[in-house]
């Protein structure tokens, strides 16, 4: 059985690349995925204009459609509201800010949050994950393949422009792989990376999309696709080149699940 899955991260509205957000609405029709995942910084500061332009724009993505929270979905700027009630806002506008999940014959997908208000560290931008969550993600007991959303890089990735910090995401990732778990697909980097991840008794790998705002990190604006065949995931980077999306980089990379 084949899937298609499309993952987009940090489109930041309030500091989106507009031509390249309202090209890639184009661009899922022509893919048409059976999974569309989001995976946090829907907006720039928190505001709820920034939210209003979000949730237009996710109205009009493919469905079924998965979305989780990102650092910059609280009130950036207002320490009072992050702290005390940082999501607010995401789940007034957006949805539940906490976990979600679908399931599809032949297809399980979770989202965890992985951002903070607050936190005992100077950088409450930082990524936290709760082991305890991870083991009532409820998975499906029919073979499918496993799919696990959340903002931050479980670990972080060698040369990425910034990181993840993520408190617990090796421990995490171990988790996530002994589920059986073969996708972990995340944001925040806004450069895109394949890696394997360790300790994994089997091929686990974690996937970071890009951005498509104008906070570029040396690599264009882009979303990834991912097509899951029995044998391998061959995952797609997409970038806005000269006004439109192309492929800049493509990965295969094998399964040992099925």
């Amino acid at each position: 059985m084949t899937f298609r899955i499309a993952h987009i991260s940090d489109v930041h509205f309030g500091g989106e690349n507009p031509s390249a957000v309202e090209a890639v609405v184009a661009e899922l029709e022509r893919f048409s995925p059976d999974l569309t995942v989001v995976t946090g910084d829907l907006t720039l500061n928190g505001l709820p204009d920034e939210f209003r332009a979000a949730r237009m724009w996710l109205g009009r993505l493919p469905t079924p459609l998965l979305v989780t929270p990102g650092n910059h979905d609280t009130p950036y700027w207002n320490l009072v509201l992050r702290a005390l009630t940082p999501f607010s806002r995401y789940e007034r506008f957006i949805g539940p800010a906490s976990a979600s999940a679908y399931d599809m014959p032949g297809l399980s997908a979770r989202t965890l949050n992985s951002a903070r208000g607050a936190q005992l560290r100077p950088d409450w931008s930082k990524g936290a994950i709760d082991i305890d969550r991870l083991g009532t993600l409820g998975w499906s007991n029919a073979p499918a393949l496993r799919v696990f959303a959340c903002h931050h890089p479980l670990i972080d990735i060698t040369g990425a422009p910034v990181t993840g910090h993520t408190r617990r995401g090796r421990t995490a990732a171990t988790v996530l792989a002994h589920q059986r778990v073969e996708l972990v697909l995340t944001g925040h980097v806004h450069v895109p990376f394949a890696i394997s991840l360790p300790d994994a008794p089997w091929a686990s790998y974690a996937l970071g999309a890009g951005t498509l705002s104008l906070r570029t990190r040396g690599t264009p604006a882009s979303f990834s696709t991912v097509v899951a065949e029995p044998d391998v995931f061959e995952v797609s980077v997409r970038g806005w080149v000269q006004d439109r999306f192309e492929v800049i980089e493509t990965r295969r990379l094998i399964r040992s699940g099925g």
